[in-house]
């Protein structure tokens, strides 16, 4: 989790917020395409493309928080539950749930999440999930 960071925006380039701007305008359907959206925002498409899954706006802590974790764990009885525990002891809500069925000893899990009751901060969490022998791989998907 020590890829993430939270820093004011200032200091960093324009085309960042830009970015986010246009994936708001596609969201809300102000602009029908990326191009169109990218275009009104003045930016290209590839550096659209390059940043849009990598940055967030920092919301108001008092709204809650969600998030979108992306795991692949081993194919193993408890697997499920063990995620399930750490989320618990953290006191984050699932919202979501989705698990592939398990390929080649490991099955794909995406899970939607609130967080606005969370003991400690999502760093933590995600380290501790990590932690878990289950735990083969493990990506922040979202954040709101």
């Amino acid at each position: 989790m020590a890829d993430y960071f939270y820093v004011n925006k200032k200091i960093l380039p324009d085309y960042l917020e830009k970015v986010l701007q246009a994936r708001e305008m596609l969201d809300s359907r102000e602009a029908a395409t990326v191009t169109e959206a990218t275009g009104r925002v003045g930016i290209s498409r590839n550096t659209y493309y390059r940043y849009k899954d990598y940055v967030f706006r920092a919301k108001d802590p008092s709204r809650g928080q969600q998030a979108v974790l992306s795991l692949l764990l081993a194919d193993q009885p408890g697997a499920l539950a063990g995620v399930l525990t750490c989320l618990t002891d953290h006191r984050a809500s699932i919202l979501t749930i989705s698990q592939a069925i398990p390929l080649a000893s490991h099955a794909s899990v995406l899970m939607s999440l609130d967080l606005s009751r969370l003991e400690g901060d999502l760093a933590k969490l995600m380290t501790d999930l990590e932690k878990l022998p289950c735990v083969k791989n493990l990506q922040l998907a979202g954040l709101e």
